[in-house]
């Protein structure tokens, strides 16, 4: 083994006090953004956010002295960690944190100590002091009358010190009344944690539009350490994190459990929605883990077919050009899924699925979804139809300067060249100017709003389908 940055033992012997682990974290885990933080990669990335709550049981003895406390993520905030003895007997009076170098940083900070090499079956390879670590992972031992030694296979190395893991350490110089154990809690901020919501719609045969859906919570650990047993709660919301942060590992996919179990208890934490996993979760360090949000549920949606043409915005006067909007353009019709919330969707990407022919379920589409209250629309765009297909052609347009009005008119032609008849929303927008009227047109709107028309047009298999429609602008000598 090459590196053994993930291999630090402890040796029978302590030199230094040192703070282990006694219970699982706590782990309070706010949403990222960052695709990083959900790949496949080695090394610890400084993304995501995450404060840990972790027990440690922690030897001392009477006097002033100094305890190291390793088993650290990799990236840590330096200024918020903190650590409270249980007993007033113990004070803190100082503590430094030293960061992690690379991937070979809890290595890098053993130099100039005496070391113990093991090799793959548990033999001592060689003893003494560490001179360096190179980029590979090797190692130079300072030796006697015959030289240093250079090391480049082994398992594990072991320090007289204690155990420190493959990340940042924690000295803390504290004065205690007599000698003892006590329990203290560690609180930190860290990066290389981070989560989001993963939706799974699967599609249902029939007529009408029906649905599985599937909410899990996808945490990813880079943070350059395992966490054992830990007791997570999710953050739904976007907090502001210092350094403007958002709040890949080998994809291992995991279940927190897999048989079925009590969902995650929601709770709001000021203006956030907050998710506690019900029981204890392991996240290994490079690893991805889906745990479920709710059980899943079938539920009510829609299927359509979207033509826009352009979008709703607002011209500080009128615009009389006749080139905008002339001649004929051609487009692509997009497949849209739309659904009601049935609970509070966090944040967070969704797959749609549907069986074909044979039974397979086969992908055909994803989108994201935003923050959701229970009952909002959702709407995901979920790609470009291949069998529908859009053109739109201006008909007529008619300026009239004195009587400061625009007659416009537009003919759309739907093509389906699929085996099944669909419903094309057409969405226009009159933008010319803010005060327009629909004069015409051969299919009722389905909604009209001040900066937006809606047609649905019932497309056959196999065949075509048109609308027409004219619109008219006017405005007052104000507004020229």
């Amino acid at each position: 083994m090459h590196r053994a940055l993930l291999s630090l033992a402890l040796a029978g012997v302590l030199v230094t006090p040192v703070a282990l682990a006694a219970n699982g974290p706590d782990i309070t885990l706010y949403r990222s953004n960052d695709n990083n933080l959900f790949q496949a990669g080695q090394n610890a990335v400084n993304s995501g956010y995450a404060v840990v709550r972790e027990q440690r049981n922690i030897g001392y003895a009477k006097g002033t002295q100094d305890l190291a406390i390793g088993n650290l993520p990799s990236y840590i905030e330096p200024e918020a960690v903190t650590l409270s003895f249980g007993s007033g007997h113990v004070k803190v009076l100082s503590q430094r944190l030293l960061l992690a170098q690379g991937h070979n940083g809890a290595l890098i900070g053993q130099i100039g100590k005496r070391v113990t090499v093991i090799g793959d079956n548990g033999q001592t390879l060689v003893q003494g002091q560490l001179e360096s670590v190179g980029e590979d992972g090797s190692l130079v031992i300072g030796g006697d009358v015959f030289g240093p030694t250079v090391v480049r296979q082994y398992s594990a190395v072991k320090l007289l010190n204690g155990e420190i893991g493959g990340g940042s350490r924690l000295i803390v110089r504290t004065q205690a009344d007599d000698d003892g154990h006590s329990d203290a809690v560690l609180t930190y901020p860290t990066h290389g944690l981070g989560w989001r919501a993963a939706y799974t719609a699967t599609l249902q045969s029939g007529n009408s539009c029906r649905m599985r859906l599937r909410a899990q919570a996808s945490i990813a650990n880079r943070s350059g350490r395992d966490w054992d047993d830990a007791d997570i709660k999710l953050i739904a919301g976007q907090p502001n994190i210092g350094n403007n942060r958002y709040i890949g590992p080998r994809p291992a996919m995991m279940s927190a459990r897999a048989k079925e179990a009590p969902m995650p208890q929601q709770g709001t934490l000021d203006a956030y929605r907050t998710f506690t996993l019900p029981g204890a979760v392991d996240l290994p360090d490079n690893s991805v883990t889906l745990t479920p949000l709710y059980a899943p549920r079938m539920i009510d949606c829609e299927r359509t077919w979207t033509f826009e043409n352009g979008n709703a915005w607002t011209p500080s006067r009128p615009m009389t050009n006749p080139s905008i909007g002339a001649g004929t353009t051609e487009g692509s019709i997009l497949s849209v899924l739309q659904f009601q919330a049935p609970d509070t969707l966090p944040e967070g990407h969704m797959r749609v699925l549907t069986a074909d022919k044979d039974g397979a379920l086969e992908f055909i589409g994803e989108g994201t979804v935003a923050d959701t209250p229970k009952h909002a629309q959702v709407r995901l765009t979920l790609g470009s139809a291949f069998d529908l297909r859009a053109k739109r052609e201006r008909t007529s347009f008619e300026y009239s300067k004195s009587q400061r009005r625009i007659d416009e008119s537009f003919h759309v032609t739907l093509t389906n060249t699929g085996d099944h008849a669909r419903t094309v929303s057409v969405i226009e927008h009159p933008n010319r100017w803010t005060q327009w009227t629909l004069t015409s047109s051969s299919e009722k709107p389905a909604r009209q709003t001040p900066d937006t028309l809606e047609f649905r047009v019932d497309v056959p298999a196999n065949g075509t389908a048109t609308l027409d429609y004219a619109v008219r602008f006017q405005w007052t000598s104000a507004d020229d």
